[in-house]
């Protein structure tokens, strides 16, 4: 099977350079990966020091990675941290600022047995950290060989994995490879318990810590919080098309509200053509003065959402009817009570279920379940409720990244 993975993966890169030049999107995901070895040589002349590596997929994962890097760095400050990413858009987002704790960011280059070995040697990390599911077989396979340290965290397990399928046996042997597997969750430790693994323990989701810490210090807004003035404020973040289309009608029926939407396509055409259907004045955040006069006010830019949620009396988190639902963990970081759409594969996105069981999340199919679970959070009682269950949920679900660095 090695020998299979092997060739797999020597046909996917030249058929990834093949169709290159006709895709913009893999141009960019091979360009990035061009001068990793340079980069790395360049960082570990300036740095020679040592280094803990954590690698993610993306950006909800570097989210993930971030309150463990921070007391990573409290515990050992002569540490040096380095973040790989397999996905350009979370390498594109995280690389354009300043990241506190991070030292070195970098593209992870495709598992080829060569590549790994030379990125493996060229960073020499003290200990490795992957998060949640990106593993790359080669990748584990040097660090070992080098008998380096290697922990998976975050650690949030499915049936429907490939560490559990038909090929299960060759991808177990990236479980296998771990130190020590931290969880989120009980179900993820029955999982490996069936395979054999016990070298795991539940530590929590880490994003609770993170949403924590984001609701504990967020962006002072105060032409946002102006405006605003004494309105109930409803925020819908990381809205697709299928989510407006419920949502629209709703805010054309509550005109007494304030409405931030944050788009997850940011395009002037998408903006334009819901502003077309609303009924409510709208503006651009970029255009927008505080004197004008709109009810609903368009977030066109990256980076404000997290920060938005603390004015919110009610969220309400799109994606769920498109490609996956984004986070719902940040409203609920504020005490907000948040709104869904129903996920299409539940054991993808555990924390929509159990927000659900706790009384502060609610999911909806269509319009009629929108506007009735609306009229639900306008009653107060309810609305109280449901606050309390967010603010006892998040609350008892920190210290994930104080077990993961105290077991380590």
């Amino acid at each position: 099977m090695n020998l299979i993975y092997r060739f797999v993966l020597f046909l996917v890169t030249g058929i990834l350079n093949l169709f290159s030049p006709f895709s913009a999107k893999l141009n960019h995901f091979l360009e990035g990966r061009k001068s990793v070895s340079e980069k790395l040589k360049k960082f570990r002349v300036s740095y020679s020091g040592p280094i803990a590596w954590f690698h993610v997929a993306s950006l909800g994962e570097f989210e993930q990675a971030r309150p463990v890097i921070g007391k990573l760095k409290m515990k050992r400050p002569e540490l040096a941290i380095a973040v790989s990413f397999f996905s350009p858009s979370g390498f594109d987002h995280v690389v354009k600022k300043i990241q506190p704790n991070v030292d070195f960011i970098t593209y992870l280059p495709l598992d080829r047995k060569s590549f790994a070995e030379q990125f493996v040697d060229l960073l020499r990390p003290e200990l490795v950290f992957f998060v949640k599911y990106d593993l790359w077989f080669h990748h584990i396979q040097a660090l070992k060989k080098r008998q380096i340290p290697v922990y998976l965290i975050a650690a949030s397990l499915r049936e429907d994995q490939s560490f559990f399928g038909i090929l299960g046996a060759f991808f177990r042997q990236n479980l296998f490879a771990m130190d020590w597997i931290f969880t989120q969750n009980e179900k993820s430790i029955q999982l490996l318990r069936s395979i054999g693994f016990t070298h795991a323990s539940i530590a929590g989701d880490t994003r609770f810590d993170r949403v924590a810490a984001t609701a504990s210090s967020p962006k002072s807004l105060p032409d946002i919080n102006a405006w605003i003035a004494e309105k109930p404020v409803i925020v819908i973040g990381s809205a697709w098309e299928e989510d407006m289309d419920l949502l629209i009608p709703l805010i054309n029926s509550r005109p007494n509200y304030r409405w931030i939407i944050a788009p997850h396509d940011l395009s002037d055409a998408v903006m334009d053509r819901w502003a077309t259907r609303i009924q409510l004045e709208s503006k651009k955040y970029s255009v927008w003065k505080l004197s004008d006069s709109n009810a609903v006010l368009f977030i066109d830019n990256i980076g404000m959402l997290s920060s938005l949620y603390q004015f919110a009396r009610v969220a309400y988190v799109g994606g769920a009817f498109g490609k996956g639902l984004h986070n719902i963990l940040e409203p609920l970081g504020f005490e907000v009570p948040v709104i869904f759409g129903k996920v299409k594969k539940a054991s993808k996105f555990p924390e929509a279920g159990q927000s659900e069981l706790e009384g502060c999340g609610f999911s909806v199919s269509n319009e009629k379940e929108l506007f009735e679970q609306f009229k639900m959070l306008e009653d107060l009682d309810f609305y109280e409720k449901a606050v309390y269950s967010a603010q006892k949920w998040v609350k008892s679900n920190l210290g994930a990244a104080d077990r993961i660095i105290e077991k380590i």
